[in-house]
């Protein structure tokens, strides 16, 4: 499986606030990963939505995380930017192949994708974040 650039952007967004102690902006976030802004911003509101990150207006606005980084599980996230995409299709549809009613693959990718699920949503935010020293040696280099 490989992920979708808009997915990486929302990790990656949700680890960087998630490592600061203060509201950032879109563009410390893209500065940060030398990303497009503009995808950034796509991210956030997407993000948003999900009530994992609150965007204030204003003066000292800008955008913070909406929950604890404990409630934020990796692969909610991943499965609401990836949807329900399968390693094959005939693990989502039925009749899509000929040998579909006695196939061991099916069932033995479509536990793949169990596991993958299960691992995905054992990791919270907390146990992928960086510090605020990491980022801060980051943005130095």
């Amino acid at each position: 499986m490989q992920l979708t650039m808009q997915t990486d952007y929302a990790l990656r967004t949700l680890m960087f606030l998630a490592a600061r102690t203060d509201r950032s902006t879109v563009d410390e976030v893209a500065g940060l990963y030398g990303i497009s802004t503009h995808h950034v911003a796509k991210v956030v509101n997407q993000l948003a939505r999900m009530g994992l990150v609150r965007s204030v207006r204003g003066v000292g606005g800008g955008i913070e995380l909406a929950r604890s980084p404990d409630e934020i599980r990796i692969g909610d996230v991943v499965m609401a930017f990836e949807g329900s995409r399968h390693l094959l299709e005939c693990i989502g549809t039925e009749n899509v192949c000929v040998i579909q009613p006695f196939c061991k693959l099916k069932g033995a990718l479509a536990e793949a994708e169990r596991l993958q699920r299960d691992y995905l949503n054992g990791i919270t935010l907390r146990d992928v974040m960086p510090t605020p020293r990491q980022l801060t040696k980051v943005s130095a280099d």
